[in-house]
């Protein structure tokens, strides 16, 4: 049975470690354990319990209400929430619960309930997106095992490639590779961006990630190759991300390099034809403007060393 701080259960659940302890004491609807050090731990059971508690609170109902609940009641009444657009807390805390629990059946059919109520695109960047930053909480302090990591991502993953498999291909020659560089192993918000690139008629070959770039040059040798798209989360193992950009300047002179992710952030320089998209909008934008190069985006030469 794993366990769990007070601080990984206020991170999990949005509520202060100061509230979850007056709710104990005050309500007694749920008592953490103790270690020898006297520190407040939480199991797998109390982290369920809590999950549907603070649901109910945000959603507006009373501590006192949801404390006098018996454990049947207080499951009856998170399943009783319609569902609809304002839900997706409850699509996530479900999410949680599945994963904790290994149960892959009911996770696969959650992520097809939401699928079918709110669409693909909204369930992925509003549902799951979320369910993995909120669970990447536990794995940054290893209170998710590697396996319940890869449980949650690899069925997020199918339900990607399969949504994007399901769209026709364009017929047309290659005009963009989508990669992550050499050193970024992140492949599921790869995976997202090859589905709206193909959804939006972009004729795209999908490197996947940890792309060396003598790869990338084979690859991109092909005339109708118009735009090298990059998504970087991580530090690229210490390479500095202005260096690899200039780098790919360098190489790919007559190419046009679009770069998105956390790890483009620190970038600070510009370069000529390198285009930074910072924000899921402008991401969105660039995508949907096809064969356009979204207006926000100004080329200008790279600063002198």
């Amino acid at each position: 049975m794993q366990q769990f701080s007070i601080k990984d259960v206020e991170h999990l659940l949005g509520i202060k470690a100061h509230t979850l302890r007056v709710w104990e004491q005050r309500y007694g609807f749920f008592a953490a354990k103790r270690k020898a050090s006297t520190h407040r731990t939480y199991d797998n059971e109390d982290l369920k319990v809590l999950l549907r508690v603070a649901f109910l609170y945000h959603q507006g109902k009373k501590i006192s209400h949801i404390a006098a609940l018996s454990p049947e009641a207080l499951e009856q009444e998170v399943a009783n929430v319609p569902l609809n657009g304002d839900t997706y807390p409850l699509f996530v805390v479900q999410l949680v619960e599945h994963a904790l629990a290994f149960d892959e059946l009911a996770f696969a059919q959650l992520l097809d309930r939401v699928t079918n109520l709110i669409g693909f695109t909204r369930t992925i960047e509003e549902v799951c997106f979320p369910f993995l930053q909120r669970v990447g909480l536990l794995w940054m302090t290893n209170h998710m095992v590697p396996a319940q990591e890869h449980f949650s991502s690899y069925l997020i993953q199918n339900k990607i490639i399969a949504a994007t498999e399901s769209i026709p291909l364009p017929g047309s020659p290659t005009e963009m590779i989508l990669f992550a560089p050499k050193g970024e192993f992140h492949e599921l918000p790869l995976l997202y961006l090859h589905y709206l690139l193909r959804n939006q008629g972009w004729s795209v070959m999908f490197l996947g990630k940890n792309v060396d770039i003598p790869v990338l040059k084979e690859c991109a040798a092909q005339p109708s190759v118009q735009y090298l798209f990059m998504h970087l989360l991580t530090n690229l193992n210490q390479m500095d991300p202005e260096d690899y950009l200039e780098e790919l300047v360098r190489q790919f002179p007559v190419k046009s390099i679009i770069a998105s992710g956390a790890g483009i952030h620190r970038v600070k320089r510009s370069f000529v034809n390198v285009h930074l998209l910072l924000t899921d909008k402008q991401i969105h934008q660039f995508i949907n403007r096809k064969d356009e190069i979204p207006k926000y985006i100004i080329k200008v030469p790279p600063k002198s060393k």
